[in-house]
């Protein structure tokens, strides 16, 4: 039976704005005689600007507030950048929808210079995560990385203020927002491997709302969906979180998928990388597969390392 009313919960920046209303839309093509708000909340992760993610408690500062709001009754669905939210959600929380992926690269933005090569000796590069910041400190030592937090617009206009000489955001986050164009390049994944979902759309309902899931299923993409399982079984594997130097990235050519990982030390003087070829409906295993293979390799040390670093911090 289609709704006659829904709600959907969103963080109030621009982006998340535009992510809300980019599945407000879908939805609105699909079922046009259901009335579809948005629920505008300010989260933790919005108000803390001062200190990174891995500071002060990671990615589930970002969907709590939306969380409460399902469980209240206030909202009906939530959407989030699936590179936002935790691997791990609570029981009564399920992970319905994952919408096509948009570009999941990283972009570099700079107004004066036109490459990561270009840029001297250094000079400041402003990145919000530590799995950016791992492989730009190996492939570019001389250069000096410091955080960059704060909505899009925020970090664009540090950049602008002459605070940093380039910054890495997501190619999808500037594309989606009209500012392809402030992009001058776009990293390839051997140059910056993307965070597990990077570039997709997730869609959080409660688990007992299973009236909606027929609902939002026209919105899923299958191939997008098998390479989200992949990426998250490793960060899920491996405890990943803001506080781990963690990548993964699958892609998928005919009926085969390609998992490729990689943990690294914050300085990026150690980076384990593992890769896994199989069928996408193993796609859950062969994350599980690469996980596994970065353990053996040494990753276990690095990942227990953090672990203990975190909590010495939060002590």
């Amino acid at each position: 039976m289609i709704p006659r009313h829904l709600t959907i919960a969103t963080r109030a920046s621009r982006l998340a704005l535009w992510q809300a209303e980019h599945v407000q839309s879908r939805l609105q093509l699909l079922y046009p005689e259901t009335q579809i708000d948005l629920l505008k909340l300010s989260t933790r992760g919005d108000e803390i600007l001062d200190r990174s993610l891995s500071k002060v408690g990671g990615k589930g500062l970002f969907v709590k507030e939306l969380e409460n709001a399902l469980l209240d009754g206030r909202a009906d669905l939530a959407v989030h950048s699936l590179k936002d939210m935790p691997v791990d959600m609570p029981d009564l929380f399920e992970l319905s929808t994952i919408l096509t992926r948009a570009d999941f690269r990283d972009a570099f933005v700079s107004n004066h210079f036109d490459s990561l090569a270009d840029l001297p000796e250094g000079a400041v590069v402003g990145t919000s995560s530590l799995r950016r910041e791992a492989q730009l400190r190996a492939r570019f030592p001389r250069l000096k990385i410091e955080p960059l937090r704060g909505n899009l617009d925020t970090r664009l206009a540090k950049l602008d203020t002459g605070h940093y000489a380039a910054i890495i955001l997501a190619v999808a986050g500037l594309e989606r927002l009209g500012l392809a164009h402030r992009i001058r390049q776009r990293l390839t994944v051997e140059e910056s491997l993307p965070a597990a979902g990077q570039g997709a759309l997730g869609i959080e309902i409660l688990k007992q709302r299973s009236d909606l899931l027929e609902l939002l299923a026209p919105l899923s993409c299958h191939e997008t969906t098998a390479c989200a399982m992949a990426e998250r079984a490793v960060s899920r594997a491996l405890g990943g979180s803001c506080q781990v130097p963690l990548a993964a990235f699958a892609s998928i050519q005919g009926q085969q998928l390609t998992i490729r990982a990689l943990v690294a030390t914050p300085d990026g003087n150690t980076i384990y990388r593992a890769q896994a070829v199989g069928r996408a409906p193993e796609a859950l295993s062969l994350g599980l597969r690469v996980a596994q293979d970065l353990r053996e390799q040494g990753a276990a040390v690095i990942l227990a390392s953090l672990a203990t670093t975190t909590e010495s911090s939060h002590s």
